[in-house]
């Protein structure tokens, strides 16, 4: 089955780590950037999110979100995915993301998210 709990790790080096999913499907964690993102000023950040029931699908689509602790900004980002099991039982998780900036004023707002 596709449960998100447990460590994670992308195709650029960043962890995540998933408590269990409560009775509700929602879960919290942390995660942890990678070297790709070459920003030292990352340090590891809270993340919550939910997933589908997987006794209604097997193959669940979730949500989560991290704000990231960061020295001198701060930032959010929404990551929305389906977990994917193949043949051999490997899950993977497939997900876009988008991410939210402090902008200064709303002046500033077109250039807050990516």
């Amino acid at each position: 089955q596709c449960l998100l709990s447990g460590p994670w790790r992308s195709d650029t080096g960043c962890r995540m780590v998933v408590s269990t999913l409560d009775k509700d499907n929602r879960f919290s964690g942390f995660y942890l950037p990678g070297p790709a993102t070459g920003d030292p000023e990352l340090l590891t950040s809270p993340l919550e999110g939910s997933q589908q029931d997987t006794r209604l699908v097997p193959q669940p689509t979730f949500y989560f979100t991290v704000n990231w602790r960061l020295r001198e900004t701060a930032w959010t980002t929404v990551f929305v995915g389906q977990c994917y099991v193949d043949a051999n039982g490997k899950e993977t998780l497939h997900a876009l993301w988008l991410q939210r900036e402090v902008a200064d004023s709303p002046a500033e707002d077109w250039k807050a998210t990516r």
